[in-house]
């Protein structure tokens, strides 16, 4: 038995947050509502899902898709919060204070590059410069962001957002899809926050790819719950064409699920090992899966659930946008790399 289970914290299993997110008031498309979901898990104590690399990997992927399937904004915010957890427990050696709700803003763009004033060794620093593509930022307490010290070095700090200095924008976010996520940038002037590990440490860890695999289970979750909608109305309206498109997305949603498992197996055998190669796999192949459930769902079901089924149709029109968070051949690119590097395939049955 585990600490949380001694403690009575409930596990945050696929269940557990399904029957949860099924009872739940939500106004899909709402930012506020969004928000307003992520703290009401985080009371429940359903925002710890098994640390990746223990042992239950394939677990905490099952928890993230159920919520993804529910909502994918709502995902966004709930990956985000689960992924703080578990840097803060391998680059800090502890679990943040229950009741508070974290982000990871990672992203890097040429012009929004975030400063780290003080002295490389220092644990302490003041952020300055803005930050982009941040999630949940007006719904969040706390966030780790990645940020430059002054001797050119990458670096990750914690910073609470209730610090004057921090100004949430109402810009940088003018998608449709994932508009809920509320992915605006943030001000950051001489801001105090905690460096969490040495320069390097978060890019340089093996939780890297290990949380970049989980962002595919999240697309894999989504993916499987527009799938069930093809297969409910296969079931009232069976037809030779809906048919087809049935059978189409169960091969692929199959192969990527068997694929996901065995990624998870390998993260949680080999917990400390360089996990890229793996990682961008998984992503890729989720990644086609999705694109591929989308358009044989949307050719199977026709416009009435688009225009008239709202957790259809919300999935249907963020999924496709949640998926740019890969860079398609770039990855690709990236990943054939690994193959040659490595001198050895894995294309054995």
């Amino acid at each position: 038995m585990n600490r949380a289970e001694t403690l009575g914290t409930p596990r945050a299993e696929a269940g557990a947050l399904r029957a949860f997110l099924a009872t739940l008031p939500f106004e899909r498309g709402s930012a506020e509502a969004t928000g307003q979901a992520l703290r009401a898990l985080i009371d429940a104590r359903l925002d710890r899902p098994p640390l990746p690399g223990q042992g239950e990997t394939a677990a905490r992927w099952r928890a993230l898709g159920a919520v993804a399937g529910f909502d994918l904004s709502l995902v966004k915010l709930y990956e985000g919060h689960t992924d703080a957890v578990a840097i803060l427990a391998e680059l800090d050696g502890h679990e943040p204070e229950a009741g508070k709700a974290w982000a990871v803003w990672a992203a890097e763009p040429p012009d929004a590059r975030l400063s780290a004033l003080g002295e490389a060794s220092a644990e302490s620093v003041l952020l300055q410069g803005t930050k982009a593509w941040c999630s949940g930022a007006a719904s969040v307490t706390h966030a780790l962001v990645t940020a430059w010290n002054e001797a050119g070095e990458p670096i990750i700090a914690a910073v609470a957002l209730d610090h004057p200095g921090v100004t949430v924008s109402g810009s940088g976010w003018s998608a449709v899809g994932m508009r809920a996520s509320a992915s605006v940038e943030v001000r950051f002037e001489h801001v105090p926050a905690r460096r969490i590990g040495g320069a390097r440490a978060y890019l340089e860890r093996p939780g890297l790819w290990q949380g970049g695999a989980g962002i595919a289970a999240c697309w894999f979750g989504a993916a499987a719950a527009i799938a069930q909608f093809v297969a409910r109305d296969v079931r009232k309206r069976p037809a030779p064409y809906k048919l087809a498109h049935l059978g189409a997305i169960d091969t692929t949603l199959s192969a990527t699920a068997a694929l996901l498992r065995e990624t998870a197996t390998h993260i949680d055998r080999e917990p400390h090992a360089h996990a890229m190669a793996h990682a961008m796999r998984a992503r890729l192949a989720a990644e086609r899966a999705a694109a591929r459930v989308v358009e044989r769902a949307g050719r199977a079901l026709g416009a009435g659930p688009l225009c008239r089924d709202p957790h259809f149709a919300q999935l249907m029109a963020d999924l496709p946008v949640f998926i740019r968070q890969s860079h398609a051949e770039r990855d690709e690119a990236a990943l054939a790399e690994c193959v040659i590097e490595e001198e050895e395939t894995s294309w054995q049955v």
